[in-house]
């Protein structure tokens, strides 16, 4: 499903460069982060809901990037923000099929512009103090999801100690041709862990970037892909309306990273993770978010390109 919103791609890149500064060569937003290497591993019961050909249970070849995210290449690791993981499956064929997680577990809006809006609300110093307001009285709806949120920009530990949530809700069809409406969470093998704002600053700006690099020297960073299970009226087509916690939740699969990987976006490689880069047995929702990301993405692509 698509929908016709008044703003453009172009206008909200430019939205959030407006915040940011242009940063050439470098992504409107999650600009700082680095590549790994991975496999992932599907269970039994990601079969039973997909016929999607990686996660048929054969370990496939992933690609991850890890980020702040800011759209500042030279983001400070201790500034409270939200950090992203995507990831990238290369299927058999050849293709690829992608995930975006972020540590924030809700989205406060539902329009591109809005979406605009939050950003540059989202600013530091005393100018926070009247435009998040402002924004909260336009958008009331983004307001119980504010505790999980703030509590998501904590420093964390590790890149390896946070959940990851992708958001939006997706349809997977099995090999029957039933259907299950999903939503996806990273969780961290290591457990979630913070640290202290002051802890955070003493260690580093690259403090999460240089203890990946320690972790993997004492062996693989470990994710469950975890699948909530909607029930009959839980609505896909909002990315602000959480599902009832009591809802099914299933372990479809381990992610396994191994290594940094600094080949990535070398000999001009250009590198998109896009969440509608979907495969044969996973469908996109009717969220209209959902369907618009891929135009921002793809505009932000061609002026770092």
């Amino acid at each position: 499903m698509s929908a016709d919103f008044a703003i453009t791609p172009e206008q909200v890149v430019d939205g959030v460069n407006e915040r940011y500064g242009r940063h050439p060569g470098y992504r409107a937003l999650h600009a700082k982060g680095r590549y790994y290497k991975a496999t992932f591993t599907a269970t039994p019961d990601a079969r039973r809901l997909t016929r999607a050909a990686h996660m048929q249970g054969e370990p496939v070849p992933a690609r991850v990037r890890l980020s702040n995210g800011s759209g500042e290449p030279d983001s400070k690791d201790y500034v409270p923000d939200v950090r992203g993981m995507a990831v990238s499956f290369e299927l058999p064929d050849g293709s690829r099929t992608d995930v975006l997680g972020q540590t924030a577990p809700n989205f406060p809006i539902n329009t591109p512009e809005g979406f605009v809006e939050v950003v540059q609300a989202n600013v530091a110093g005393l100018a926070r103090l009247w435009k998040f307001p402002v924004f909260l009285a336009k958008h009331p709806d983004a307001i119980p999801g504010l505790p999980g949120n703030l509590a998501a920009l904590k420093p964390p530990r590790s890149y390896a100690t946070r959940r990851y949530y992708p958001i939006h809700a997706f349809r997977w069809v099995n090999a029957e041709g039933g259907e299950q409406n999903v939503r996806y969470t990273w969780v961290p093998e290591a457990g979630e862990q913070t640290i202290s704002q002051g802890e955070a600053k003493k260690a580093g700006p690259d403090y999460l970037q240089e203890e990946m690099l320690e972790r993997l020297g004492r062996g693989p960073v470990r994710f469950t892909f975890q699948l909530q299970l909607a029930a009959a009226g839980d609505r896909t087509n909002d990315p602000r309306k959480k599902w009832p916690d009591d809802r099914e939740t299933v372990a479809a699969g381990t992610l396994e990273i191994t290594e940094l990987d600094p080949s990535a976006e070398t000999g001009g490689e250009l590198i998109v993770f896009d969440p509608m880069r979907l495969t044969d047995g996973i469908e996109a929702s009717d969220d209209p978010i959902l369907n618009y990301r891929p135009r921002a993405y793809s505009e932000s692509a061609k002026r770092r390109s």
